[in-house]
């Protein structure tokens, strides 16, 4: 049986933190029993020496080295020092916790098997079953994710994988983020991951689920809907290039029209920055954790997964009766 602080009278904080409040949303709104049986079947059955892990303890390591941007060496360090990050894993005080190659060897299980696409899926499936994802439209964008450009490593190299970029007048190396989200919600629905220097018309149709019937981008998917796998009855609502739009006579009829309809444009591509946001700014995930693409897309899908529950955590606490529903109007 798991032991927590609780239970031993050893939890003599009265504070609740911050940390223990975001742990307690994310408790009620994963949907723990389904990502656990699509993660079962290819989990090892420890028939020759010490026994496995549970899963569903490994899956939720897993999830707070993506929400608190942990290592592998930072994460079992973590496990040892806190109590809150035990008691969430449904670790015993007094039991064997995992070591940093457990953990390793869980998120390589992960990656061999594509599941963080999965992930995703069943996320979304469950959203779009309660009404929260509706698939009638999609906006889409894509963000740089930073990479080392040092060479002070054990190969002497950087990245092969990983490549420059020019953003206005800066230069960036890393990776992009390519992601497609719901027009009416902002959950992402779909993510592509490529070098910093493939440009976002490239990957702009790639981003699409197949049954929307209007995309939003911005003005770097000009042309979009004239590539070669773009999507027949599809209609695209791309900005204006902004040289052009500055150049709109607003005292016209034509040119007011004209802005006001990319003001419109613009207040639905909005939506598009909320997962960025998510998964920069409240998971702390500005820079990559690995060599490859291969590994950072995995973590990458797994990050806006999460982030989907994080942006409509209180509407589905309104839903399960966990909370009423004035209180679900920040989310």
């Amino acid at each position: 049986m798991t032991m927590n602080q609780a239970d031993l009278g050893l939890n003599l904080s009265t504070k609740r933190t911050r940390k223990r409040e975001f742990l307690e949303e994310m408790q009620t709104v994963v949907p723990w029993a389904e990502l656990v049986s699509l993660i079962a079947p290819y989990a090892p059955e420890g028939k020759k020496g010490r026994p496995p892990f549970a899963v569903e303890s490994m899956l939720r390591v897993h999830f707070m080295q993506q929400w608190f941007t942990l290592s592998d060496p930072a994460m079992e360090e973590a496990l040892h020092d806190v109590p809150l990050f035990r008691e969430f894993a449904n670790l015993s005080w007094d039991s064997r916790l995992p070591d940093e190659s457990t953990i390793l060897r869980f998120r390589h299980l992960l990656e061999r098997h594509k599941l963080a696409e999965q992930i995703l899926g069943t996320v979304n499936d469950l959203l779009q079953a309660k009404g929260l994802l509706l698939k009638a439209g999609t906006v889409v964008d894509a963000t740089l994710i930073a990479a080392p450009s040092s060479t002070k490593n054990a190969t002497g190299e950087r990245d092969p994988e990983m490549h420059q970029t020019k953003k206005g007048n800066q230069w960036y190396f890393g990776m992009k983020a390519h992601i497609g989200v719901d027009a009416d919600s902002g959950l992402v629905h779909t993510v592509r991951c490529t070098a910093a220097n493939v440009n976002d018309v490239v990957e702009g149709n790639s981003l699409l689920h197949g049954n929307e019937t209007i995309v939003f981008a911005d003005a770097g998917y000009q042309g979009a809907d004239k590539r070669p796998n773009a999507q027949a009855d599809t209609t695209w609502q791309v900005a204006m290039k902004p040289g052009k739009r500055r150049a709109l006579d607003k005292n016209t009829p034509l040119g007011e029209v004209t802005d006001q309809i990319e003001k419109l444009k613009a207040s639905v591509r909005a939506k598009v920055e909320h997962p960025f946001r998510v998964i920069k700014r409240q998971f702390g995930h500005i820079k990559v954790r690995y060599r490859g693409l291969k590994k950072n897309t995995a973590q990458l899908i797994t990050l806006f997964a999460l982030s989907n529950l994080w942006m409509v955590r209180r509407k589905l606490r309104v839903l399960d009766g966990q909370i009423r529903p004035k209180h679900a109007l920040a989310s």
